[in-house]
């Protein structure tokens, strides 16, 4: 539960909401109470009267369409203001742990990805209504049992240390110990869900490879194994709920037979009239309303616990890198150069070892290698999202674990080898590279990489709408979009990662072919397994974390 309590000023920050729909679910409760407790006081009262004529019909049937409206309209309004801090407070969790994950990059070798994905999904939304299920209906029936015990200390003093017993232990008694039964369990279910929709996630993504390899009824052995362990999970979890049920509506009979008994015992000494001790019981019945509500809310503040946990794990991660205490400044220029740099990514996962590497500023540079072989983890130290173990990466022959994060990125860019298009406009998939880029910028970039003349034939050019994925353009588009983008950034040295991955032969060649034209000014670094044209400065290939001799490129 702490880890909950540890998102509390993102809570803060939307106290005027919460705070307004807490009131009106107060009212609305309230006002379901004194319906039903006024019905049962008009309706006694009138069959006790013995003359009707002379009874006051009116006042109690406008009390009862008043609660009635009363009810309805603070239920709306409780919806509508709950529903929007809810949507506000999904807003700033996303915002807080997207801000946290950011220096956390590249996560992928640190979790799993159907592990990042489920935290990302599942758990923000397990902690986004933890106020609507949880806090709220537990606030709220605390205030309504506390309002309760005064009104029968008032009018009917012997059932209130009962009904306060009895509602205590039904609003507060039950959801601790349900909270207690459900933890375990509601980690499981969170786990399991998270197991699931990485199992899901894998299979459709390889889903061309495990039809074509013939293992498709593994995958499927794979998600029913998930589901079931989610199923078997969530049924335990109801089975507690189901318990906890029980419990509070044991608890609301033993505050209405004790209601019934003093009720009937203040009847015989007089202090007391019929319709008022109906009327009275009535309430209490209803009172325990909020006391049914709280099952399902503690249930889901079990999971909500498991979830917090997992995303202040995920939020308090360790950077992989840091900024200097006193940062340097960095010289002009893209010279970039590794000095007996050796990296792995745990004991016997050795992937560089001892490399020395030049590139000069300028000039247009290849690195080939097998898959494996730490190419790409040569661009992860060029961009520091890793540190070496041994050895140094220079850039302009300062140290770069020496300078401010923010200025060795603004010097350095990398497009990755599935770096995204957005489903957003061509300018702003563009505008990443350069928020404060002109249309003239933009259209030379575009230009640079073959794409100008297509923009420009497009309906609304630059406002032109990209499809999910960039699905609108040709594989060949998309990667010359992100090319484009790279472009437009201020950095004097560029590294790219396997930039034609997805390409067809043809399309490879030209694209390659054209880099050194594209990106002349500026120190330029092509990471790829692929034949390297002839106007490359050099080619340098990498095998088993080793840097060989440098050859002409071919």
């Amino acid at each position: 539960m702490r880890a909950i309590f540890a998102f509390l000023p993102l809570f803060v920050r939307l106290k005027g909401p919460l705070t307004l729909t807490l009131v009106l679910s107060l009212v609305t409760l309230a006002a379901g109470t004194a319906l039903l407790g006024l019905s049962g006081w008009f309706l006694t009262a009138a069959a006790l009267s013995t003359a009707g004529a002379a009874f006051n019909l009116f006042a109690p049937s406008a009390g009862v369409r008043g609660l009635s409206f009363i009810r309805i309209l603070s239920r709306y309004g409780e919806k509508l203001s709950g529903h929007d801090a809810t949507l506000k407070l999904l807003s700033d969790l996303r915002q807080w742990l997207f801000a946290r994950l950011f220096p956390l990059a590249p996560l992928g070798r640190r979790l799993g990805r159907g592990d990042l994905v489920s935290r990302l999904l599942g758990d923000v939304e397990a902690l986004d209504t933890v106020f609507l299920v949880a806090l709220g209906p537990i606030s709220t029936a605390v205030l309504a049992g506390v309002a309760m015990t005064t009104l029968l200390a008032f009018l009917l003093p012997g059932a209130a240390l009962v009904y306060a017993l009895a509602f205590a232990g039904a609003a507060i008694g039950v959801p601790v110990l349900l909270v207690a039964a459900s933890r375990r369990t509601g980690a499981e279910v969170v786990a399991a869900s998270g197991r699931l929709r990485g199992v899901a996630l894998d299979s459709i993504e390889g889903q061309q490879d495990l039809v074509i390899f013939g293992e498709t009824q593994s995958a499927r052995d794979q998600i029913e194994a998930a589901a079931g362990d989610l199923a078997r999970a969530r049924r335990r979890l109801g089975f507690h709920g189901t318990l906890a049920a029980g419990a509070v509506q044991g608890s609301m009979a033993i505050a209405t037979i004790g209601t019934l008994v003093a009720g009937l015992a203040a009847l015989e000494a007089g202090s007391i009239g019929g319709p008022l001790m109906a009327g009275l019981l009535l309430a209490v019945i209803a009172s325990f309303e909020a006391c049914a509500m709280l099952v399902r809310s503690a249930a889901r503040l079990a999971s909500a616990a498991a979830a917090a946990e997992r995303l202040q794990e995920l939020a308090t991660m360790e950077p992989a890198v840091t900024d200097p205490g006193a940062p340097r400044p960095i010289p002009d220029g893209g010279a970039m150069s590794l000095e007996g740099v050796s990296f792995g990514y745990g004991p016997g996962r050795r992937v560089l070892s001892r490399v020395n590497l030049g590139i000069a500023d300028g000039s247009c540079v290849a690195i080939r290698g097998p898959s494996g072989s730490g190419k790409s983890t040569i661009a992860q130290l060029l961009l520091r999202l890793v540190d070496p173990q041994a050895g140094r990466v220079r850039l302009n022959g300062v140290d770069i674990r020496t300078v401010a994060l923010a200025d060795l990125r603004r010097r350095v860019a990398l497009m990755t080898q599935d770096a995204p298009v957005f489903h957003d406009t061509i300018r702003a998939n563009l505008l990443i590279g350069r928020n404060d880029a002109s249309d003239e910028a933009l259209w030379q970039a575009l230009d640079a990489v073959h794409l100008g003349d297509f923009v420009r034939s497009l309906p609304r050019a630059l406002d032109t709408m990209l499809g999910e994925a960039g699905k609108t353009l040709s594989s060949g588009q998309a990667r010359r979009m992100c090319l484009a983008r790279t472009l437009l950034s201020n950095a004097s040295v560029i590294v790219l990662d396997e930039p034609t991955s997805g390409l067809d032969a043809e399309t490879e060649s030209a694209f390659l072919a054209d880099l050194p034209r594209i990106t002349a000014g500026k120190t330029t670094i092509v990471i790829t397994h692929a034949q390297v044209p002839a106007n490359y400065d050099r080619v340098i290939n990498v095998q088993a974390g080793r840097v060989s001799a440098d050859r002409s490129a071919m």
